[in-house]
């Protein structure tokens, strides 16, 4: 046998290392073979060889591959997570966008009723107003007018009395009239007994103010001399004392 030569002082490197630990493993599973009695020893060897092979010359190898492993799930992982954040930032995005037309439909049937309602309100005002204008324009015509002489007055105290429920005629009235003032609204009785105790009798149906004033009609004039006022508040106290100005055949 012999011996091996040393050349140099060179220092194995951690490769080679592992490929002379390799070689001895392999000299090691060769020589154990052969000392088996009936055993295939070709066959052993070879079989030995394969077995250990990888011991001696696929450390490096795995390394590196454990390293490329590691290093495309750490890709793997980074990516993941970019996708994972897109996603959420995504997903963000989109329910801000929802809230935000949310908002804006929210704010645009807020604007949308509030118009309708103010219009609707404008169309009543104005429909009210048209109608009040239309009363108003019925009243006045149906509003009667009267001459400015007894004939006008006693019609117009008739239409006065009717409303009030004060019972009397045209002609019961123009009776009476031409009995105490012949239609004279200013007359003054300065000679019988309420004269004497300072109340005349005035007016077209010689009224005393103390009768006048508690017989006077709501509507027409406070003033006794007034033609309307007068006829109407003779007629409500002749109502009160006979029934009707139709029954004063008299001096009342």
């Amino acid at each position: 046998m012999s011996r091996l030569r040393t050349f140099g002082h060179s220092p194995l490197t951690r490769t080679h290392k592992f490929s002379v630990a390799g070689v001895a493993a392999l000299g090691a599973a060769a020589l154990a073979a052969t000392l088996v009695p009936g055993h295939d020893t070709q066959a052993t060897a070879q079989s030995e060889t394969v077995a250990a092979a990888p011991v001696a010359f696929t450390t490096n190898a795995g390394a590196q591959q454990i390293k490329s492993v590691q290093a495309g799930v750490a890709h793997q992982q980074a990516t993941a997570d970019a996708q994972a954040r897109a996603a959420a930032a995504k997903k963000a995005a989109d329910e801000q966008k929802k809230a935000a037309d949310e908002k804006a439909r929210a704010e645009a049937k807020a604007r949308a009723d509030a118009e309708a309602k103010a219009k609707q309100e404008r169309e009543a005002k104005a429909a009210a107003s048209r109608s009040a204008q239309r009363t108003a324009t019925v009243t006045q015509a149906a509003a009667p007018t009267y001459a400015n002489n007894l004939d006008g007055w006693i019609r117009q105290s008739l239409d006065i009395m009717k409303s009030k429920g004060i019972p009397g005629s045209y002609d019961g009235l123009h009776r009476n009239i031409m009995r105490e003032s012949t239609g004279n609204p200013n007359a003054v009785n300065g000679y019988d007994v309420n004269a004497q105790n300072g109340t005349p009798s005035i007016g077209l149906l010689q009224v005393i103010q103390p009768t006048f004033s508690a017989y006077h009609v709501t509507g027409t004039s406070a003033n006794i001399y007034d033609p309307v006022a007068n006829i109407t508040a003779a007629a409500n106290y002749a109502a009160d004392k006979y029934g009707s100005i139709d029954n004063v055949n008299s001096a009342y």
